[in-house]
């Protein structure tokens, strides 16, 4: 991944993503999707399953097949510039991407019943056909509950990975027991199951490239052992917003988040002890003293 240097004056696209969280052996996982090589965005980096808001997220027809009141979720979503409509869009989208993606679906019918319709679904979704027009076929809606808002993450003008800005809502999922990943070979290449630990690590290790949102939200949930202690601490608080400042020291490019000194922001988006900046050296950001007080 090179460091980008371009001005992005274009106000940011809105965008939805799902961290998923299952309970491994070792602990939490996080389930982590590798890019395309050759996508515009991040090509061949690791990403939670995400991307932008469609328009039809939001239409009636779709917001009928939601198991929660849009006024609900909006309260949820902790954000009173949006109307009810726009923030329970933003549910959709999560869960809509989650599918395409992943081919988990997030819905409320028989645990049976989404096992065995899962895959052929998310096919027909990634074909392009209506995702309000499939869950009232298996008369299913979609199951807000599952989704937590977690934060909200708008990309600075001057991006340092890519040349688009994106205001992403980030929500955690558990992912429901009798689905299976699978990925669209497309859009994804691969997917992998991953404890926090060892996603830092290989990451630590070149062994594979993420963003920076990316990276503080795997810090972030390194406090979690479990997916339940991850889920209601995103249950028991506001989703913070995280708007990155950037600047150089010399010839090494940071990004502070609220919280930091250097950030207009003086309180903390993001608890102790994820730190409230990451640095671009040898070609990897990572936090200014290291990986080492995180991961050794």
């Amino acid at each position: 991944m090179e460091l980008n240097h371009v001005i992005v004056d274009a106000p940011p696209r809105d965008s939805a993503s799902v961290v998923m969280l299952r309970d491994g052996a070792a602990g939490l996982e996080v389930l982590l999707l590798r890019r395309h090589n050759k996508s515009d965005q991040l090509g061949g980096a690791y990403v939670f399953p995400g991307g932008k808001l469609d328009a039809a997220d939001g239409h009636a027809g779709m917001l009928d097949r939601l198991d929660r009141p849009a006024a609900e979720l909006h309260a949820r979503l902790g954000e009173p510039g949006l109307t009810p409509g726009q923030a329970a869009a933003f549910y959709v989208a999560a869960a809509r991407e989650a599918a395409e993606e992943s081919g988990v679906l997030f819905l409320q019918v028989g645990a049976e019943e989404i096992a065995l319709h899962s895959s052929r679904t998310c096919s027909r979704l990634r074909a392009g056909e209506s995702f309000a027009a499939l869950l009232a076929e298996h008369d299913a809606r979609l199951d807000t509950d599952a989704l937590a808002p977690w934060s909200r993450w708008i990309t600075p003008r001057r991006p340092s990975v890519m040349n688009k800005r994106f205001d992403t809502r980030f929500f955690l999922a558990a992912v429901p027991k009798l689905q299976e990943v699978r990925q669209d070979d497309y859009e994804v290449t691969e997917a992998r199951w991953l404890t926090p630990h060892a996603a830092l690590t290989q990451y630590r290790a070149y062994e594979i490239d993420m963003a920076p949102p990316q990276i503080v939200s795997l810090l972030h949930l390194l406090q979690h052992a479990s997916v339940a202690s991850a889920m209601q601490a995103a249950r028991g608080r506001r989703p913070p917003l995280i708007e990155p400042e950037t600047f150089e020291i010399g010839d090494m490019r940071v990004l502070c988040y609220p919280g930091d000194a250097d950030h207009p922001l003086r309180e903390r988006a993001l608890p102790e002890p994820v730190p409230t900046r990451v640095v671009w050296r040898n070609k990897r950001f990572e936090p200014p003293q290291g990986f080492g007080a995180f991961l050794d």
